[in-house]
């Protein structure tokens, strides 16, 4: 075998193995989707305020961002994201899913 092709079968067999991890638990994926979320909107994270299984094994995690830091900090607002992982932790989609004041109370 040449050099090349054993070099394709080495990074072949690493991108296999990355394909098939499988996320570990609801804070693994927590940490995940907050992590992929802020990288792709750069806002500030607040905080997880839910996690649990989607369909095919994969994670719906909802992720508190800040999307507008006011003073005073009562009236900056705040944003929910549903973000959607597959079985092993890729972001499949995101959306925002609530705005709202943080001094604004649950209705």
């Amino acid at each position: 075998m040449t050099e090349s092709g054993a070099d394709e079968r080495r990074r072949g067999a690493a991108v296999s193995t990355k394909r098939r991890r499988t996320v570990r638990g609801a804070g693994e994926a927590a940490r995940r989707a907050a992590e992929e979320l802020t990288e792709l909107i750069r806002h500030r994270l607040e905080g997880v305020s839910a996690v649990r299984r989607g369909e095919d094994d994969g994670w719906i995690v909802d992720v508190d961002v800040l999307e507008l830091a006011r003073i005073p900090d009562t009236t900056s607002l705040l944003a929910t994201y549903r973000v959607e992982l597959d079985p092993a932790g890729e972001l499949v989609q995101y959306r925002r899913i609530a705005r709202y004041r943080r001094g604004a109370q649950d209705q």
